[in-house]
């Protein structure tokens, strides 16, 4: 039994929609997001798997004194880090979608 013409150039065009998303992925993977808070003394570079690749921090900041302020700034810069790369992930999916929304609750896969 054969699909019909219009079934086989839907699956056609899932699966290059399928490696378009592999390759994304995978140029995802070198790019980096650097986010700095605290004017700068605290920095923190993700990826764009959503992964916290480095934390730098000026030593002026390390000062047992200011525990609680670094550990915030911390906080501040990983949750900002993610919140750009999340953006840049959406950004990318609406330039492969052409502009097409995608199903609520669309995760990529390792993502």
């Amino acid at each position: 039994m054969s699909l019909p013409r219009e079934l086989q150039k839907l699956f056609k065009e899932v699966q290059r929609m399928q490696q378009k998303i592999e390759e994304m992925q995978k140029e995802l993977e070198t790019k980096e997001i650097e986010v700095q808070v605290g004017g700068g003394m605290v920095k923190v570079v993700a990826n764009g798997r959503q992964e916290i690749i480095r934390i730098e921090i000026e030593k002026e900041l390390i000062n047992p004194e200011e525990k609680e302020m670094l550990e915030d700034l911390i906080v501040a810069g990983v949750n900002e880090a993610l919140r750009k790369v999340k953006a840049m992930v959406e950004e990318e999916l609406l330039k492969l979608t052409g502009g097409l929304p995608l199903p609520p609750g669309f995760k990529l896969p390792g993502f």
